[in-house]
């Protein structure tokens, strides 16, 4: 590596951050030649790009305010490595990318210590569902936030910091080139049979609560709809408990590990069950009807009732103000009523049809321009470098 490359420390906490990460990366190389070092904290998709990873980012996959607490001396041992490693490499930025939480805590040690190394965050906390507050005092930490969404910057700009929407990467998402007729073929299901999606989540704390009512969900439209076969795609964080778990399920269930696998089982489906987060925009860009499901502690559920400022927690609900996608949260998210809802996406009426035109509108909205979300996120990143 040329001594002339720029050196560039990336974060990411959870495989939504990883994969967000690994295209940022691509497009960074791009635009520079190539020129370019990567460090940091990333999963399987952000090292295939050519990071080495600090240590292993399931450590802080974490779901549920209730959960984190037995967690908290192991992450505050890895915020205190993370912020050493930067200052040892003296990198020319530093990105959190979503993960909040843990990005918080590096940016405000990194600013304690005055490394005068340009701090930038990618994923806006979503102050406008809860802790407002948040938004007047993230100019303190770092010094550029870019959005996904397009309504986000005018909830921090006012607290004197620059936020810029880049556009949401999900449109960039090989989904939309998956191939049902090749994942068909390669598991030798027949033309006639349809295929069920299910999503239960990248962290081990998710999959614990919501696959086995999953499963329990799928074996009661199972056993009304024999035609049916059924396909998880997982990742590694998690993906030897989903076999551990699913292994007396007794459903046709096909288990699938590669990004390419997942996809082609999307174009697949004629519907999915699936966590609340960025696989619901990856389902509705994709054209499959869903719904989602959700559970969390008691205590975690309490306090979200209490601090949520929203009427939904679904992102293609929010942008459309109204809910396409049922969301069955809590004591909603029972198998019998998750049942229920998918039996009438099959059925091709009400439901299904206003997904489907929900579906086009949620695109329009995600697009910014002719560059892709993560060349317009590599461009102010380029910018903030050279103007330090």
């Amino acid at each position: 590596m040329s001594s002339n490359n720029l050196k560039i420390y990336l974060i990411a906490g959870e495989p939504s951050g990883d994969l967000l990460g690994s295209r940022l990366m691509r497009a960074l190389r791009k635009k520079t030649g190539d020129q370019v070092e990567f460090y940091g904290i990333g999963g399987d998709t952000m090292e295939t790009e050519g990071l080495k990873s600090l240590f292993d980012i399931s450590e802080l996959a974490i779901m549920g305010l209730a959960e984190v607490i037995p967690s908290i001396p192991r992450v505050l041992k890895r915020i205190r490595q993370t912020v050493s490693n930067i200052k040892e490499i003296r990198p020319d930025i530093v990105i959190t990318i979503d993960s909040w939480s843990f990005s918080a805590r590096v940016h405000k040690a990194l600013r304690k210590a005055k490394t005068g190394i340009p701090q930038v965050h990618y994923v806006a906390p979503q102050v406008w569902a809860w802790k407002k507050k948040r938004a007047r005092t993230m100019y303190r930490y770092i010094d550029y936030l870019m959005t996904l969404l397009p309504q986000e910057p005018k909830y921090f700009t006012p607290y004197h910091l620059k936020a810029e929407f880049v556009g949401h990467p999900v449109i960039e998402s090989e989904a939309i080139h998956g191939d049902g007729n090749k994942f068909r073929k390669e598991y030798q299901i027949p033309e006639d049979k349809r295929i069920i999606t299910i999503l239960p989540g990248s962290r081990k704390t998710e999959v614990s609560k919501l696959l086995p009512v999953y499963i329990e969900a799928a074996r009661l439209l199972q056993q009304k709809h024999p035609d049916l076969y059924f396909v998880l795609p997982t990742v590694k964080t998690v993906s030897k408990q989903v076999k551990e778990m699913t292994d007396n399920s007794k459903i046709p269930l096909i288990i699938v590990e590669s990004e390419k696998e997942r996809y082609n089982a999307f174009k697949a489906s004629s519907a999915a069950i699936a966590a609340s987060g960025t696989v619901a925009l990856e389902l509705a860009i994709c054209n499959i009807p869903h719904i989602i499901g959700y559970i969390v502690s008691p205590f975690t559920a309490f306090l979200v009732r209490k601090l949520l400022k929203i009427q939904f927690v679904n992102l293609s609900n929010i942008m459309l103000g109204r809910e396409i996608i049922p969301e069955l949260l809590q004591e909603r998210c029972r198998p019998g009523n998750i049942c229920q809802h998918i039996e009438q996406l099959l059925e091709k009426k009400e439901l299904y049809e206003k997904q489907i035109k929900g579906f086009e509108k949620v695109r329009r909205i995600l697009g910014c321009g002719v560059q892709t979300p993560s060349e317009n996120a590599s461009d102010i990143i380029l910018r903030l470098i050279k103007s330090k």
